[in-house]
């Protein structure tokens, strides 16, 4: 792994190696504030400029994505993607003067080539990704919930 060029080398006993380059590549003793601020920091800088982001973690069962996402509340070190986000942007959204937010989240998970909408009412319902002309691609029928801060 050659981290700080996102880079992975697979290495083949006959030589013939594949490299494979990401946004970033970490070892496990990485924390989630490192992956936070290398990665994750800079897309909601933008979100908060009023651009759409989506953060997609990719892998194997049992990989991490979902620690990744959550982490564990009671460990700053270990906090996830998702609520270092949400601590992000609304601390932004409180502190900025003179600009109005509206802020909706959605939440889904693709398994098996499933896509469920995890804050949806019913998050066993399969639903259909699609494209549009003018939209481009969506998720049909992903909830979107305006969200004001978090809860405390």
């Amino acid at each position: 792994m050659t981290p700080n060029v996102g880079q992975v080398t697979l290495l083949s006993g006959d030589g013939a190696n594949k490299d494979f380059t990401f946004d970033g590549a970490y070892f496990m003793d990485s924390t989630g504030e490192q992956i936070y601020n290398d990665i994750v920091f800079p897309l909601v800088e933008n979100v908060i400029e009023g651009y759409n982001g989506t953060v997609f973690a990719y892998g194997q069962t049992g990989s991490g994505k979902t620690f990744s996402m959550q982490g564990v509340d009671n460990l700053p070190a270990q906090r996830g993607v998702i609520p270092r986000a949400f601590d992000h942007i609304f601390t932004a959204t409180a502190t900025t003067e003179n600009v109005k937010f509206l802020v909706h989240c959605s939440y889904l998970e693709i398994y098996n080539e499933e896509v469920r909408d995890l804050l949806g009412t019913d998050n066993k319902q399969k639903l259909e990704i699609k494209e549009h002309a003018d939209r481009g691609v969506y998720v049909a029928g992903l909830s979107m919930h305006v969200c004001h801060d978090v809860p405390a």
